[in-house]
């Protein structure tokens, strides 16, 4: 596969952009773009390498359109790439953007393997852009808000369990994506401040990526085995809410009742779970990907105009807790018709 993605990298190309076509969530459903700038196709005649780490998980799938989407709009030539999730291949992949001597890049999501793909892009005069990837030799990233919205999601599991009792954690990607260890350290700050009745279990749980609700699900059936009803309240999945759909599953298998579900994402799937009568997932973040990306692609249209861009561009959480703001939540963003 490897082999044919960089002897033909055409057919990368039209792949992708058969991709940006094909998401799974219809426009109808897609969250808020970004604000636009206020110039006629400031990328008329640009190619804009556009790499996304992969399209499996809800949010990479809205960033990834929403980046293309602008990109067309501003009157730019996307060329797409998509890592399949495999962040060796996503690094490898920004070497067709070099090859094909791109305008500028935007590169979605990623662990540091990337970064020195993005120093080459960088040193050859091809500006980078990064869409929830902070990186030295990217002129800008946009991104949520992670601090605020982990203090938020700090709040909401404070109240949900009334400021008292045990909670397990899923933090795999905490040391490994930046974003991650924002968002867990500040829940885990906030909880510390204002509620200090609530402890972290120990050892921290570790989710995969690969079929992550099924791993999770796994995990938490043992986890509830080796604490009983009253020894634990809460279960938190720090970085993202796919796992925390196999322990809403685990928890409800196991006929307890007993203990609350939080996690950071709020895409359709988990919103609607969150919104069911006495669902044990009771807190949420609610993340603007199409709008984060938007905003990225802009500040490359932005860019060409020869305009200050600062380094970050912060996009707004939306806190969600118990299945009235679920409910509310996913109206609003448009995830239910």
């Amino acid at each position: 596969m490897r082999k044919s993605l960089f002897a033909l990298p055409a057919i990368v190309v039209a792949a992708g952009l058969a991709l940006a076509g094909c998401s799974t969530v219809s426009s109808d459903a897609a969250a808020p773009n970004g604000e636009g700038v206020d110039a006629s196709q400031p990328l008329a005649g640009k190619t804009i390498g556009i790499a996304v780490v992969g399209t499996q998980h809800f949010w990479d799938r809205e960033a990834f359109q929403g980046a293309v989407d602008e990109v067309t709009r501003l009157g730019g030539t996307p060329l797409t790439t998509d890592g399949n999730r495999d962040n060796t291949l996503h690094a490898q992949n920004h070497d067709i953007f070099l090859a094909q001597n791109v305008d500028a890049v935007i590169t979605i999501l990623g662990d540091a393997s990337v970064d020195p793909k993005l120093q080459q892009l960088h040193d050859a005069g091809i500006p980078v852009f990064g869409v929830d990837h902070a990186s030295e030799w990217a002129v800008n990233n946009a991104q949520s808000d992670n601090e605020v919205g982990g203090t938020a999601l700090g709040k909401i599991t404070g109240d949900a369990l009334g400021g008292t009792g045990n909670v397990a954690v899923f933090n795999a990607f905490g040391t490994s994506l930046s974003f991650c260890g924002e968002r867990y350290d500040a829940w885990k700050n906030e909880l510390s401040t204002d509620y200090p009745g609530i402890k972290l279990i120990e050892p921290e749980l570790a989710e995969q990526f690969a079929n992550a609700p099924d791993d999770a699900r796994q995990q938490t059936l043992a986890l509830l085995e080796k604490y009983p009803a009253g020894t634990i309240q809460g279960i938190h999945v720090a970085c993202w809410d796919q796992p925390a759909i196999g322990v809403v599953q685990a928890i409800e298998d196991s006929g307890r009742t007993d203990v609350k579900v939080t996690a950071f994402d709020a895409g359709p799937d988990t919103l609607e779970i969150m919104s069911e009568p006495n669902s044990p997932f009771v807190g949420n973040i609610a993340q603007l990907p199409r709008k984060i990306a938007t905003i990225s692609a802009d500040n490359v249209g932005k860019y060409f105009l020869g305009e200050e861009i600062e380094k970050v561009s912060y996009v707004d959480t939306i806190p969600v807790a118990g299945p009235d703001e679920a409910t509310a939540v996913a109206k609003e963003l448009g995830y239910t018709q």
